[in-house]
């Protein structure tokens, strides 16, 4: 089969591979029938490669059809239509049943000390072939997969593998209260799908901050007051103006480890990207990569005694932070990867119903056949063609 694979710092590349195969009686096979590119695929593209190998299969964000299941999965079939959840989860360990799926006892990465494998992404979550790829062998099949019906296009399902339920957990964890205001920093497609989570779960209103052009008016067209991130000079003290003073009541940070402004982190993750694997490997586990810089603005935003709900990506394991003024103002921190089956009913009756009330049909603004991959990465990682959401047909 052919499929997407990692040869080194931003260059990937279309292999053929051999297929995949049932390995354990949980497992089923998928051919793929659509897989997006996440924001958090550039990270392995620039920044994680110390823990991925030449020729790893990328991607978490798959649909497709089943084409085999092993012998203990029962509630899919041969020819069902299934989106497949970026983490891989058992459903029936101590985590799973409080609703932490991403915590996954069963496939924690313990070598790493990582919680639940995820597809497609390195060595510290299972080295797991990813779904950008004809096909795809799904490990703990008995529950991970979601059902959907036949009819609609795959751009009304596909995104319940990663984009709708990081952006639901984040505004979940968001806990903005009746009445209150929401600022998103950050207008790629998770922050701009919080956005419209935000307001279709009865936020009044939410203001979104980003310096891309079209992101901004693409959330200006539904209602979201979204503001550019260096056309003031006194941001926070803007952001107060429209809040009564005070900020936010919460801010959800949708950018993560790679933000614009954060040179020190910017020249950290070059030079991990240059080391050789054991040494940039020990380097990313004990100092801090990340670029802090939207991370830090979402604390000078939010209003005292607020919440910060982090979904962008952080990699570094020794960032500094700002404890004191986090502690003095009483801020709430909320994060981690989603959850994702814990949302699924939640999500569920927004796409499969006859309206299509968060704008799934509309979301990708590129589909790429597989072989044109390596270019779809250039240019979502470039910012250019209008790449906001790119979703490949194998």
């Amino acid at each position: 089969m052919k499929a997407l694979a990692w040869h080194g710092t931003r260059d990937v590349r279309v292999d053929t591979v051999p297929d995949p195969t049932i390995e354990q009686p949980t497992d089923a096979i998928i051919r793929v029938t659509s897989s997006g590119i996440c924001g958090s695929d550039l990270h392995l593209y620039e920044v994680l490669g110390a823990f991925i190998d030449a020729g790893d299969i990328l991607g978490h964000e798959p649909m497709g059809i089943v084409e085999e299941v092993g012998s203990e999965v029962t509630h899919i079939a041969k020819g069902d239509r299934v989106v497949i959840p970026f983490n891989i989860s058992c459903g029936h360990c101590f985590m799973c049943g409080t609703g932490l799926q991403s915590q996954c006892e069963t496939t924690q990465t313990h070598e790493y000390g990582t919680g639940a494998a995820l597809l497609g992404y390195t060595k510290l979550y299972g080295q797991v072939p990813g779904g950008q790829a004809e096909y795809l062998r799904v490990p703990q099949a008995q529950y991970g997969p979601i059902k959907v019906p036949e009819g609609p296009s795959d751009d009304r399902f596909v995104y319940l593998s990663d984009v709708l339920p990081t952006a639901w957990q984040a505004v979940e964890y968001a806990a903005v209260p009746d009445g209150g205001t929401l600022l998103v920093l950050g207008l790629g497609p998770i922050g701009e799908m919080a956005c419209r989570v935000a307001q279709q779960r009865g936020v009044e209103r939410v203001l979104a901050i980003d310096l891309v052009p079209d992101r901004l008016e693409r959330a200006r067209a539904h209602g979201v007051e979204a503001i550019h991130l260096e056309e003031h000079d006194d941001l926070p003290g803007y952001v107060r103006e429209l809040t009564d003073g005070r900020g936010p009541d919460a801010v959800i940070d949708a950018v993560g480890m790679e933000a614009h402004g954060s040179p020190v982190g910017r020249l950290a993750q070059r030079i991990t990207g240059l080391l050789p694997d054991a040494v940039a490997q020990r380097m990313m586990q004990t100092a801090g990569l990340d670029r802090l810089a939207a991370l830090n603005l979402a604390i000078e935003l939010v209003r005292r005694g607020g919440t910060i709900s982090l979904s962008g990506v952080y990699g570094g394991a020794a960032d500094p932070l700002p404890m004191l003024q986090l502690f003095d103002k009483q801020v709430q921190l909320r994060m981690g990867q989603a959850n994702v089956r814990r949302w699924i009913d939640d999500l569920l009756p927004l796409v499969t119903g006859d309206d299509d009330p968060l704008g799934v049909e509309q979301f990708a603004t590129h589909h790429v056949p597989l072989d044109d991959a390596p270019h779809a990465y250039e240019i979502f990682q470039k910012k250019e063609d209008g790449a906001f959401k790119i979703l490949l047909r194998p």
